[in-house]
């Protein structure tokens, strides 16, 4: 955002803020933000910094009367990290664009850095060394001199970020690193410099490199969306950029183009893919009338779609908004390792510094011990323990340690989104995995949510076309959800309902009209009670011939969950149409997948009656229900499952049931694509309406949660091994670095990006 372009805020104060957002490319793990913060608390006018490593972005809210753009530009630069874009008049990326990791400036003085000491130490330790000199008051050999060189290259960079590290006064890895590589250089260690300035910065560039993989799957999901629409105006065509399409405007989607804004179709059918908002794996079918999104790709036909949001305000933008603001809270495990970390690192570097200086003192001409049955050799001098109190230098930060679980959580949290599933934070993530019991809302979770007509039972001589005809023609003029059913299915059967005439409603009842000239009733049978309809009279079923009784077939159809009416007149019944709420195809699987997944119980929840409750709970196989419940009521059943059962995710339609959701451990709002409410209300939204994504989910969070858990212990563990080691002598300069540092770097961050495979077709 420019320095002039006003943001919302709360308070008196928000007319007097600006926000400014940079990218920040090497900014990638927490201790550079805490270095780039700390820079920017010095500036006067800053009134506070969200800084993201895991997407190479700071976004900084400012009194623009004492500070602008440019002084921000400079504090971060001063913590010693370039600003990508220094352009005044706009915003950077909200993720850092991809870097020329092993081709930038670092990698260069790398491989110098590299190559030098690649030579010196074949001068040195093949060669045996050629000759000395004296430059610097002490022997000097042609060897050392490459090794100087080596560290001088390499460690530069270091020595430079050490520097800033100093002037923020943040006790973090380049300062421990670059002091290390000072003092070896300045008491003669050139081959222990040259070793640790090239391992280091291999090592910064494997880091940022698997940073960059990581913001990866960001970036891809913020691609979605294209720059440029063809928008029709004045009769012409014209291709403008996406974010200048005003509402109301008719935009062009042509055969392979990917749909610029959320919109309604008003011209054309065609098949668009909607997986990048949705995660439907199937394209579906788009005729006038019906909403598309922003970055769903139009698969074979021409469409013109009217723009109904800003690209800006798209559902795809609000996902890629609220993916990003996930990482701003921190999880509970984040926490502890930030905790962890911040004692961790001030011990490690006290003992390293009483390793070098106290040992020498006390073991004047060395000493052998004894350790759990082993003799072990305590040298004596100041180099070996110098050199091991430098390892311990090494070891001291903990980067893998700190980044092991952001890394995850992000890895997690895009991959969710990329397949249809918009998890609001990293708690929720992890609060998913940990839940051991799942209440399910029926109507619109379970089921379609869409009435439809499951049995049409023709009585006496009325045949199935004229049952739909003469029902038909009467709910023509009724706007009941029955009705809307009832004519679906007279139009599927090619049955033209004629008009009738002398129509009215009855509340409660049903309606009555006049068809070819005699008055028809289509109501509830307590209507035709009423009229003197005798439903226990034995009337023959032409359903496969059987005999039965009107009140017995209503019965089994009432027992089995569906809702009937009765068509007849006022003497004679014509026959019944039951209506039922369809389950959805793959609720049953959904259920069964969540309890093979580990959920311990699975619990339906609906103010639907108990006869219709009951037929969809056998159905789909849940472990019990309840039903008849109001709001309110659903809220105290969530709570008592949470008593009982512990952890507790609340499914639902994100809207009519927003207090159950909130009452859940975790709600999780169905079918929230182009929803505000339900987008807003839910800590986690299936962008579609398929509920076989509630076990990807499920599996996604526990998979996350065991991600994390090896990360950080396997952190833990490698770097109290290497601690307890180096004052053994088991644990060189080189180890610490390509174990402790850039091997557990990349390995943390590898084992996040499994959670990017994990995808729904696993289910």
């Amino acid at each position: 955002m420019a320095d002039d372009a006003e943001v919302d805020g709360a308070g008196d104060d928000a007319a007097d803020e600006r926000s400014v957002r940079l990218a920040v490319p090497g900014m990638d793990c927490p201790s550079c933000a805490t270095k780039v913060e700390r820079s920017l608390e010095r500036v006067d006018g800053v009134r506070g910094s969200t800084l993201q490593p895991t997407t190479g972005s700071a976004t900084v809210t400012l009194d623009p009367g004492r500070a602008s753009r440019r002084d921000v530009v400079a504090a971060v630069e001063r913590a010693g990290y370039e600003v990508a874009d220094r352009d005044e008049a706009a915003d950077g990326p909200a993720v850092a664009e991809p870097s020329a990791v092993w081709t930038s400036r670092r990698a260069v003085t790398t491989w110098v850095g590299a190559a030098f000491l690649t030579a010196g130490l074949l001068l040195e330790f093949v060669l045996g060394g050629v000759g000395s000199a004296s430059p610097l008051g002490f022997p000097l050999s042609p060897a050392d001199g490459l090794l100087l060189v080596a560290a001088a290259v390499a460690g530069a960079p270091v020595v430079r970020g050490g520097y800033y590290s100093a002037r923020n006064r943040s006790l973090d890895i380049d300062l421990l690193m670059g002091t290390a590589i000072l003092a070896a250089t300045g008491i003669g260690y050139f081959v222990e410099a040259a070793t640790l300035a090239v391992l280091f910065s291999v090592a910064e560039l494997l880091e940022e490199y698997s940073m960059d993989r990581a913001r990866d799957s960001l970036r891809e999901l913020m691609e979605l969306s294209p720059e440029e629409a063809t928008v029709r105006r004045a009769g012409e065509e014209v291709t403008v950029p996406a974010d200048e399409v005003a509402v109301g405007e008719t935009v062009v989607v042509r055969p392979g183009d990917r749909i610029p804004i959320d919109g309604t179709v008003v011209d054309g059918e065609s098949a668009v893919d909607q997986s990048p908002v949705t995660g439907e794996s199937v394209p579906v079918d788009r005729r006038p009338g019906e909403e598309v999104y922003a970055g769903s790709v139009n698969e074979d036909g021409y469409l013109e779609v009217e723009a109904t949001a800003r690209a800006d305000d798209s559902t795809l933008s609000r996902i890629v908004e609220l993916v990003q603001g996930a990482r701003e809270e921190r999880t509970d495990r984040e926490q502890f390792v930030d905790r962890f970390a911040s004692y961790y690192t001030p011990v490690v570097v006290a003992a390293a510094v009483l390793t070098a200086a106290l040992p020498p003192l006390v073991l004047d001409g060395g000493a052998t011990v004894g350790l759990a049955g082993v003799e072990l050799a305590l040298p004596g001098g100041w180099r070996p323990w110098f050199v091991r109190g430098l390892t311990l230098l090494v070891i001291a930060c903990p980067c893998a340690f700190v980044i092991s679980t952001p890394v995850s959580v992000v890895s997690g949290v895009t991959s969710a989104a990329r397949n249809g599933v918009l998890v609001k934070g990293g708690t929720h993530l992890e609060t998913t995995g940990e839940v051991d019991a799942v209440a399910l809302d029926k109507t619109g979770t379970l089921t379609k949510g869409e009435l439809v007509v499951t049995d049409v039972v023709p009585l006496g001589g009325t045949d199935e076309r004229d049952l739909l005809r003469r029902a038909a023609a009467l709910e023509r003029r009724s706007e009941h959800p029955v009705a809307e059913a009832i004519l679906d299915r007279a139009a599927a059967a090619g049955v033209e309902a004629p008009e009738p005439s002398g129509f009215e409603g009855l509340a409660g009842r049903g309606v009555r009209g006049d068809v070819d000239g005699e008055t028809h009733y289509v109501g509830k049978p307590a209507l035709f009670e009423e009229l003197g309809v005798d439903l226990s009279r034995p009337r023959d079923a032409t359903d496969g011939g059987v005999a039965a009784r009107p009140g017995e077939r209503l019965a089994d159809l009432e027992a089995a969950g569906r809702t009937v009416v009765l068509v007849g007149t006022a003497s004679e019944l014509f026959g019944i149409v039951a209506v039922a709420d369809e389950v959805r195809p793959g609720a049953r699987r959904a259920v069964e997948r969540l309890r093979e997944r580990g959920v311990g119980r699975v619990v339906m929840l609906t103010g639907d009656n108990e006869g219709t409750a009951r037929a969809v709970a056998e159905t789909v196989g849940v472990d019990e229900y309840r039903a008849d419940l109001l709001p309110e009521e659903k809220v105290e059943a969530v709570r008592e499952l949470r008593s009982t059962h512990g952890g507790v995710a609340m499914v639902g339609d994100g809207v009519n049931d927003a207090p159950a959701l909130a009452a859940a451990d975790v709600g999780v709002a169905m079918g929230a694509a182009g929803t505000d409410a339900a987008l807003e209300t839910a800590d986690i939204a299936l962008m579609g309406d398929d509920i076989g994504k509630l076990p990807y989910l499920y599996a996604l969070s526990r998979t996350a949660n065991g991600v994390i858990r090896q990360n950080v212990w396997a952190s833990l563990a490698v770097k109290a091994l290497l601690a307890v080691g180096v004052p053994l002598g088991y644990v060189s300069v080189a180890l610490a670095v390509v174990v402790g540092d850039m091997g557990m770097s990349l390995g943390v961050t590898g084992n996040a990006m499994r959670l990017a495979r994990l995808t729904p077709d696993d289910d």
